[in-house]
């Protein structure tokens, strides 16, 4: 396990630290004859409006070239335009290249005080690696390539990591219980064009295979106020677990700051094997309505019909509903708020019964130093537990977790962060529950992150001059 998470954190050290002296030879090149202005980021976020995203300068989405590229959140999904972006960038003549990622080093002790038997303990690297690029196609097009890889199977193992009250997908021929699975070495392979057919409105499709429907709202590692939370939301398989899909086409209209989108795609959540491609089904479809009313907002609304998510249960079909509320506000040149509140409910064809879940989670973040906390609400029946031996009827529990969390940064280098941290989770179990897991389970973790830096705004190559680029 140690010669894997040396070797990440290596790999991704080159691969940043690479990627950024690119970018350097660039922007050096670029300000060779020209001394750039000097800009305060929360002032441009702040003043831009999307439909003179080129004529400010600011970076193209890479799903409408009137859109900021701060809105850009996982898969198609919508972001607040204030959201700050955490990434390196490398500007040619005629494509843009991002790099975005995240790595925690981290000991992970679910049960700290012992109070139950479901708690496990273990040392492991949850991570994740994003390369995205895209170019300007004619006047009106716009094509985007996006990837995303995770060497959890190395780095956490194939039976995930311990976290109590999760479940979703299996291991091995039993339910993944207490514990998050890992994610798969591919993660998203995807392409999409987008065709701006008039003022302030597009037309866009994008296939994946693995890639993200149109259902819920961004992922948990996408968004600002999780950023500094290791873990997956309890809630996860309730929201957002859609994230990797092998098989997935998804339609979208945009007009202003409103966009609807359908999404065609495989049901089944990834299987074991982390390593390769699961047949693609196309047996599922979503919709989703997203709708950004302020620059600080951003808001979804979506349904997705789904055929047997679950590998152990694949007579199970699952309706998912979702509704979610996101709010970013810069307070400066390096700090901000961020909150995110979702909704989701799974309505299960085999029991009829419907399970919801309540997410609230916040991000302070002041220069050096981060105040972080989350709040679920879940209901998980006895079988999704794999409890049904203890009890047979298959009641629903009602489970309450809270986390608090703090970090601080510690260096950069080559525009790379170093932050430690650690978190604290309240699991207050259900009275049913607690010979299995104790009245107040604690989890604790003390970790490392490693992350690209927030990328300043003053002194970048400007995106409308590559965007006036034709091929």
């Amino acid at each position: 396990m140690k010669k894997y998470i040396i070797f990440l954190a290596l790999s991704v050290f080159v691969i940043t630290a690479g990627a950024q002296d690119m970018g350097n030879m660039h922007m050096q090149k670029d300000t060779a004859a020209k001394k750039p202005l000097k800009h305060d980021h929360a002032a441009m976020m702040r003043g831009m409006q999307p439909d003179t995203t080129h004529k400010m300068g600011m970076m193209s989405s890479q799903f409408s070239l009137d859109l900021p590229m701060n809105r850009d959140g996982s898969g198609t999904s919508w972001l607040p335009d204030e959201t700050p972006m955490y990434m390196y960038m490398i500007h040619g003549k005629k494509w843009m290249h991002m790099v975005h990622g995240s790595i925690f080093l981290r000991y992970n002790k679910q049960d700290l005080f012992n109070k139950g038997s479901r708690g496990g303990t273990q040392a492991d690297a949850p991570n994740w690696l994003m390369y995205m690029a895209q170019r300007k196609v004619g006047k009106n097009g716009l094509f985007a390539i996006n990837t995303m890889f995770s060497f959890d199977p190395f780095t956490v193992g194939a039976g995930g990591y311990p976290l109590l009250y999760q479940t979703g997908e299996s291991y091995k021929g039993n339910k993944l219980v207490d514990r998050q699975h890992p994610h798969d070495l591919f993660a998203e392979l995807s392409v999409a064009y987008t065709q701006r057919v008039a003022k302030n409105t597009d037309i866009s499709l994008s296939v994946g295979y693995p890639g993200e429907p149109a259902l819920g709202p961004p992922v948990f590692m996408h968004r600002l106020s999780a950023m500094n939370n290791p873990d997956a939301p309890i809630s996860h398989h309730y929201a957002d677990a859609t994230h990797i899909d092998f098989g997935t086409a998804t339609l979208g209209f945009r007009y202003k700051n409103v966009k609807l989108e359908g999404s065609v795609f495989t049901g089944r959540e990834p299987d074991e094997y982390r390593y390769g491609f699961d047949k693609a089904r196309f047996d599922s479809y979503s919709v989703r309505l997203s709708v950004n009313p302020s620059k600080e907002w951003a808001l979804q609304v979506s349904n997705g019909w789904l055929h047997g998510p679950e590998e152990a249960e694949p007579l199970d079909n699952v309706d998912r509903f979702t509704a979610s509320a996101i709010h970013t506000k810069m307070l400066g040149d390096d700090s901000f708020v961020a909150t995110t509140l979702v909704f989701g409910q799974n309505h299960h064809s085999s029991s009829g019964a419907n399970e919801p879940a309540i997410l609230i989670e916040n991000s302070y973040q002041f220069h050096k130093n981060a105040i972080y906390g989350r709040y679920e609400y879940v209901q998980k029946d006895a079988g999704e537990l794999d409890l049904e031996a203890l009890y047979p009827t298959d009641p629903r529990f009602n489970i309450n977790a809270f986390t608090l969390g703090y970090n601080r940064l510690l260096a950069n280098f080559k525009q790379t962060n170093l932050t430690a941290g650690l978190q604290a989770t309240a699991n207050f179990s259900p009275a049913a529950l607690r010979p299995l897991y104790g009245s107040t389970p604690i989890g604790f973790q003390v970790y490392l992150r490693v992350t690209p830096a927030l990328m300043k705004m003053g002194g970048k190559p400007k995106m409308d001059k590559m965007m006036d680029m034709d091929m």
